[in-house]
């Protein structure tokens, strides 16, 4: 993740805000109580977090990444809007993830969320799993990341799905069915909404009470 992101970090958010329109989606989409606890699996730069905290100003918003390239720029960027107090962030792999060990929390979270990084992860059951166990009982799930993009063009579809390829990004339609599975097995209820003609999706699962 060093290698991949290392040229980019500083114009990341720049280059991403056309490219990842579900992200707005799933910002709105978040119910986040009052004083709420909220974690982001694979923050990046935390432009998300940062958000959610100027959003919620009572709420504590935690986020971890597999890439300490990434982190450095997000801590500046906390630092820099006096946002350091509320938004902590640390270096992880979803599918190893541990609230305690990263953060010294014992509280499991309100809600959890991946944003366009969980077609990133080759084992993304396990960050699934992982992430799940973080949260609290009645709490939320949310995704937004690629669909199938049906709706699209052939050769536009193609062309896009090679360059997200080259970076190492993977539609996983068996995430969302394994969601699926959860939910009629009783462990929660899933929404999904597809956006741009199949381009993205976001979903929602909101946890067995």
């Amino acid at each position: 993740m060093n290698r991949l992101y290392r040229p980019q970090k500083y114009i990341y958010d720049l280059t991403r805000k056309h490219f990842l329109p579900g992200r707005e989606v799933l910002l709105r989409a978040m119910a986040v109580p009052a004083r709420g606890r909220v974690l982001e699996a694979g923050c990046g730069t935390a432009r998300n977090l940062i958000l959610l905290a100027r959003k919620y100003p009572d709420s504590t918003f935690f986020g971890f990444d597999a890439s300490t390239e990434m982190l450095a720029v997000a801590r500046r960027k906390i630092t820099r809007r006096g946002l350091h107090e509320r938004i902590r962030i640390g270096p992880a792999l979803a599918e190893e993830f541990d609230r305690q060990v990263i953060f010294g929390v014992e509280a499991p979270f309100d809600a959890a969320y991946f944003s366009y990084s969980l077609s990133m992860m080759p084992r993304w059951r396990q960050a699934l799993d992982q992430v799940l166990a973080q949260i609290r009982c009645g709490g939320w799930l949310y995704i937004a990341d690629f669909c199938d993009m049906e709706g699209w063009p052939g050769c536009l579809r193609r062309s896009i799905q090679k360059l997200l390829r080259t970076y190492h990004t993977v539609y996983r339609p068996e995430s969302l069915e394994y969601l699926r599975t959860l939910a009629e097995n009783g462990k929660g209820v899933l929404t999904v909404k597809t956006l741009m003609r199949g381009y993205a999706h976001v979903a929602e699962f909101k946890t067995q009470s």
